[in-house]
């Protein structure tokens, strides 16, 4: 049995749904079933797609001076 992405846990929201896109101000999401919606809105015809989801940024690395490497 294939594993499922990001644990099978997934909460709907029409932010990552097939049926969404997202509109201009990026404030709503236009749904082909339900209309004009907010992001997190979800309904009976939610259909997860993963290319939709916004990777979180990455984290800031520590800078690091040549005396952190000396013994």
């Amino acid at each position: 049995m294939a594993k499922k992405m990001f644990g099978g846990n997934i909460q709907p929201a029409c932010e990552y749904c097939e049926h969404g896109t997202p509109s201009v101000d990026s404030n709503m999401v236009l749904c082909k079933k339900r209309g004009v919606v907010s992001p997190l809105y979800s309904c009976r015809k939610f259909k997860y797609t993963p290319l939709k989801r916004k990777p979180l940024s990455k984290p800031q690395l520590p800078v690091f001076s040549p005396e952190d490497f000396e013994l």
